[in-house]
């Protein structure tokens, strides 16, 4: 989806025209192949790093297009989101110091990011996974970057859909939820990585990046909070295919694919067999405007730009891409990896780069025809598993049970090393970027763990949304510091200083609720509430919406001890007339809410669920800490 000007497929004929540029291209593709038309002989790495802009207060920030106009640098480009942006760097020749001209060419357009964000609005740019202040709220389609590819792409996707997408991922917590737009995608942001790989390597190196897929992201992982809830080590993974997962039940049941996916099967005889394939399950969503035929120019000398299959590859999301590409008429194929996350420092991301092209370079031969030697589905297990369960996986390599560390320290980055030195890379430099990769696996401390840890230790002490802002602050000094994360220090608990960090009642609300149903006895209630030291207990009916509540102080006033009161039930004593307001409403007027009647709590709803609780313990906790 890297041009601008594409359009809804509407009619058959749009169908029928992109379909015909399609196998145009396949043709040329395959003429290309046999006629050994790609560049040979030299290979280049490239980086690209997606980014999140936040406020002063750490929450998103929809200022991209005003800082992409005032920054003015081509290496900067849009996202789909108002709250991200891209930065495109330079190829470079995988030999030498490559790796530290790279971290000193993004640290540069960073500082150029840095300086006018500061300037507009004092907003920041935060590299992270998946930006912890993030709210369902910021994911509405009026924060779509207002372009028409992007626009183009929800509306497809949700036509096809049918409905709206949903969400459902289960970790340490759950999030079960559903959305209108493609808007998830954004959530995700990330550095993706291209190595550049000669055709008669193409095959082997294209099933080695799959088989390596799951050891790499282990000790990258960086994105375990979505929401506020703690998931997967890389959420990302899951968030992505199912945030525009166009199947319903008819596609599932004939084992249709998703368009984000690892793939299906290891490729044998031709790279053909990646694009044929994705063309046989995939159907087109967009079409652009086709001024060469390819088939004619590549006999004619002219390397075609085989746009159709570009833009069709640019609807499938796989973790490992086989791209094509043309500059100053010389193609060439290359491999671009998009599992690694953005974050959690610039150094832990070259680092992540290193160690992945080195892997790649020392595929050792003995793992040349892989599907021989490795079953796909304990390619795919362990990628899937990696992203679970980050430094802690437990790996089926090669039919031999390994633990992630053991992987990594004994075997993936010897072989690394080995083929850095083969590609002749600085050795200084290789043992610079893999010490940084090594510490991690010493203090067990990827950019997820260190989340998880803090976030933990926050919660103790302070709200949701406030530990996620304190959290988001300090990986953000972190980050200016450039600090690799194994020498990040824990949070140790301070005041969120933000003048706003009271202002709205989703900020302070208790979401921990506990209900009784309204044929609950009451004693029920009661025990609940002495259990859980509660005062106020929410009220529900049998289609689980909230119908009253219940306050103890209206317990305490009864006679447990007579069998009237003993078969009450809640119906019977909750209060109807109970107050309700919305999570965005505003600590002033939620004050006055319970000031002003006689009840002293607030049930929050939206889109009619309740969602939290504000009571007026809650207000006198946040008066007292207001006044010190």
């Amino acid at each position: 989806m890297g041009s601008h000007a594409v359009t809804a497929i509407k009619t058959q004929k749009n169908r029928k025209d992109f379909v015909h540029h399609l196998l145009n291209d396949i043709e040329a593709l395959e003429y290309m192949i046999k006629n050994d038309l790609f560049e040979n002989g030299i290979q280049r790495v490239g980086v690209e790093q997606e980014l999140c802009i936040v406020d002063k207060d750490y929450r998103p920030s929809t200022n991209a297009l005003e800082i992409l106009n005032k920054i003015n640098d081509i290496h900067y480009t849009t996202e789909l989101a108002l709250f991200n942006l891209e930065i495109n760097l330079d190829p470079c020749e995988l030999k030498d110091t490559c790796f530290s001209d790279i971290e000193k060419q993004l640290i540069a357009l960073l500082e150029k990011g840095y300086k006018v964000a500061a300037e507009t609005d004092n907003n920041k740019i935060i590299l992270t996974g998946i930006l912890p202040t993030l709210r369902k709220k910021d994911l509405i389609f009026k924060n779509v970057t207002p372009f028409k590819r992007y626009k183009t792409l929800n509306k497809v996707l949700k036509k096809i859909r049918g409905d709206d997408f949903k969400l459902h991922i289960l970790g340490i917590d759950e999030l079960i939820l559903k959305h209108e737009s493609i808007l998830f995608e954004a959530c995700n942001t990330s550095f993706q990585v291209h190595l550049q790989v000669s055709p008669e390597d193409i095959i082997d190196k294209y099933n080695w990046s799959q088989a390596i897929a799951g050891p790499m992201l282990s000790i990258m992982t960086n994105s375990p909070i979505l929401l506020g809830k703690e998931l997967w080590s890389e959420t990302r993974i899951a968030l992505f295919q199912q945030s525009i997962d166009l199947r319903n039940v008819s596609h599932i049941s004939r084992e249709q694919k998703p368009r984000v996916s690892f793939g299906n099967s290891w490729i044998k005889d031709s790279i053909l067999e990646l694009f044929t394939d994705d063309i046989s399950r995939y159907p087109p969503l967009v079409f652009s405007k086709f001024e060469e035929n390819s088939i004619e120019s590549v006999k004619k000398g002219i390397m075609p730009k085989l746009k159709a299959l570009n833009l069709h590859n640019g609807t499938l999301y796989k973790w490992n891409r086989l791209c094509y590409g043309v500059h100053e008429n010389t193609a060439h194929l290359r491999i671009e990896n998009r599992y690694i996350p953005s974050g959690p420092s610039v150094k832990d991301e070259i680092a992540n780069a290193l160690l992945w092209a080195g892997v790649m370079q020392g595929m050792p031969k003995k793992y040349q025809k892989i599907w021989k030697k490795m079953s796909f589905y304990d390619a795919r297990g362990n990628f899937i598993n990696a992203a679970r369960t980050g430094i802690n996986t437990y790996f089926n390599w090669f039919d031999k049970g390994i633990s992630a560390k053991k992987l990594l320290e004994n075997i993936l980055i010897p072989m690394a090393k080995e083929g850095l030195l083969k590609s002749k890379i600085n050795e200084s430099e290789i043992n610079y970027y893999l010490g940084i990769i090594q510490k991690r696996i010493d203090t067990s401390t990827t950019g997820s763990k260190w989340i998880i840890r803090n976030k933990r230790k926050l919660r103790e002490k302070v709200s949701k949304y406030e530990s996620n802002v304190i959290l988001t602050e300090h990986i953000y000094r972190n980050q200016i510091s450039n600090k690799v994360i194994s020498e990040w220090n824990s949070v140790d608990f301070y005041e969120n200083k933000s003048d706003k960090k009271y202002n709205k009642l989703y900020k302070i609300m208790s979401t921990s609720i506990f209900v009784v149903h309204e044929n609950d006895l009451i004693k029920l209630a009661l025990k609940i509430m002495e259990w859980k030291q509660i005062n106020h207990i929410p009220v529900v009916n049998k289609r689980n919406k909230i119908v009253g509540v219940i306050e103890k102080k209206q317990l305490d006033e009864l006679d447990f001890s007579s069998k009237k009161v003993l078969n009450m039930v809640a119906k019977n004593i909750m209060n109807k007339d109970f107050d309700v307001a919305h999570p965005e409403m505003s600590y002033k007027k939620s004050k006055e809410l319970i000031l002003s009647t006689k009840n002293t709590c607030v049930a929050v709803i939206t889109e009619d669920k309740l969602v939290g609780i504000f009571t007026k313990s809650d207000l006198e906790r946040i008066e007292k800490i207001k006044k010190n």
